[in-house]
């Protein structure tokens, strides 16, 4: 015997996996995410446009903490380099005939187990955030994949806006997320 109410039939969820326009009782990752309102919502939308910003975010951090322990490194190699070439000409007798010590090639660069584990971490981070938004728009909800797009645009505004310098040799772009942009 059903003991359930015209209220229960009423709040329960919907669930497409076909393209949707559905606003009230649409179900997001699980049924404690129903939107039981359109302020709700709109909430929800904000809430993934954020969502995205962050996403963003994190990409940049990652960016910038690499260039960080790059530019260390090479303060370091270059106050070796320094070092080097007092010592030696210090120990060296003044000849007119000796050229000046030349710098020392720069070894390649490796993180260390610390920034190694910095790095990833941002990089896990950038890949939960990314699986979460694709588990958003797997529910084909219109409102929500145009809330992804409009904080992807944002984000990336906000967060790739920096001084883009040519090298002259044209490559594809490393991401957590290759395959979507």
């Amino acid at each position: 015997m059903d003991h359930s109410s015209m209220d229960d039939s009423a709040s329960t969820c919907v669930v497409s996996m076909l393209w949707n326009w559905n606003t009230i009782n649409s179900c997001f990752i699980s049924s404690s995410w129903q939107i039981k309102s359109t302020s709700m919502f709109a909430g929800s939308c904000i809430g993934v446009i954020f969502l995205v910003m962050s996403l963003e975010l994190l990409r940049r951090l990652a960016k910038e903490y690499d260039r960080h322990i790059l530019n260390q490194y090479q303060r370091h190699v270059a106050s070796l380099n320094t070092y080097i070439t007092t010592q030696g000409s210090k120990n060296s007798p003044p000849a007119d005939s000796c050229p000046p010590p030349a710098a020392l090639p720069t070894p390649p660069f490796r993180p260390n187990l610390f920034q190694q584990m910095v790095r990833a971490t941002l990089h896990m981070f950038q890949f939960a955030v990314a699986y979460f938004i694709m588990l958003l728009a797997m529910y084909f909800n219109g409102y929500i994949i145009i809330s992804i797009f409009i904080g992807a645009w944002i984000g990336a505004f906000i967060f790739s806006w920096e001084t883009v310098s040519f090298s002259g040799v044209i490559g594809i772009k490393e991401e957590a997320t290759a395959c979507c942009g």
